[in-house]
């Protein structure tokens, strides 16, 4: 195992908030077995990101590719992550981090979106 994602997303006290962020994590498993994913979180759920990190390289993960699971680039994207990515990589100078513009401004996902947005209503 050398190339790990990390989903990170808000975080919310409701346990049910987490559902959607750990149903994107189980079916990458389910579809690459040998490629680490975890879950990870700004505030208010654990892990956090560093936290998140520090296990999946004890894991043997020399790359990291963090995936901002927002809708859009907002402060938290702009402004925490890059910070806490700056600090990921002094505590890991081993390993190389890649991140991802945030999922909601990805074509396929405002397609996608769109499309269900757009679907008739259930009779």
């Amino acid at each position: 195992m050398n190339h790990a994602i990390i989903l990170f997303s808000h975080g919310s006290r409701d346990p049910l908030w987490r559902a959607p962020v750990e149903a994107v994590a189980a079916r990458i498993a389910s579809r690459d077995a040998t490629r680490p994913v975890v879950c990870a979180f700004l505030e208010l759920c654990a892990p956090s990101l560093p936290d998140a990190t520090t296990d999946i390289v004890a894991q043997g993960a020399t790359q990291v590719t963090v995936v901002p699971m927002f809708l859009g680039t907002g402060k938290h994207a702009r402004e925490d992550l890059p910070l806490l990515v700056q600090e990921l990589r002094a505590a890991h100078p081993s390993v190389q981090f890649h991140v991802q513009t945030a999922i909601g401004e990805d074509p396929r996902m405002t397609a996608l979106m769109a499309e269900i947005a757009c679907e008739a209503p259930p009779h």
